[in-house]
């Protein structure tokens, strides 16, 4: 069965260490602090998380303080993930920086509630930040730029994946929408830290491409 996201962040932490290996490369990536009466993670082989919206499947866990390797199911241990080189040019992580901000998930397990919207962790497309500006009560309105074959997924209130947060989008012009972030979203996400022009990745509504598919092989779209 296919992992399923929600768009809903666990928590946005720092990379700790990235290296490039051949055409791919490996990340580290800690944990997330653990949440008053909650477990830490503790991970299992094979498990997969959403990094940003990518989805990417754990290959070993670190102990934070040294670096070295430790045993499945090791609770708060970084997670390790290797990165094709696919994965690297279709995503924004080719040019990952030690310290960048990136977007926390597991994977939606059987019973759980979907807070957000269903969001599969494989990027369609990418697209920047354009503008950001204060807009009172700690909040801030972002206005997000998208590619020209992304454009036609952006629907008034329908939803989308940036960075791997459940959006809403507004008022769509082209290939930009704008949302208003709330300040809980900015101090749980990476958008708390996000810049001008910075790059992110897109996911569109899975219900709206599974409809478009059918549409084409039905021939009703080329």
């Amino acid at each position: 069965m296919n992992q399923v996201f929600t768009g809903i962040v666990a928590a946005a932490v720092q990379v700790r260490r990235f290296e490039k290996r051949g055409s791919g490369a490996r990340m580290w990536v800690p944990a997330p602090p653990a949440e008053a009466g909650a477990e830490p993670w503790a991970m299992e082989e094979g498990e997969s998380v959403a990094i940003s919206g990518t989805c990417l499947t754990v290959a070993g866990l670190a102990d934070p303080q040294n670096g070295a390797d430790v045993p499945w199911g090791t609770p708060g241990a970084d997670m390790l993930f290797d990165l094709s080189s696919e994965t690297l040019e279709c995503t924004w992580f080719g040019d990952l920086e030690v310290g960048r901000a990136v977007n926390l998930e597991r994977a939606l397990a059987l019973g759980e509630r979907l807070g957000g919207h269903m969001v599969s962790g494989h990027v369609d497309g990418r697209g920047r930040i354009s503008a950001i500006e204060d807009v009172g009560d700690g909040g801030r309105l972002f206005t997000f730029e998208v590619e020209p074959d992304f454009a036609a997924y952006l629907v008034e209130k329908g939803s989308v994946s940036v960075d791997g947060i459940s959006l809403t989008v507004v008022e769509p012009k082209g290939r930009c929408f704008d949302v208003a972030i709330i300040p809980l979203t900015l101090e749980r996400t990476s958008l708390g830290t996000a810049v001008v022009d910075q790059p992110i990745h897109l996911e569109a509504d899975m219900i709206g491409k599974w409809i478009e598919r059918l549409l084409q092989e039905r021939g009703v779209l080329s």
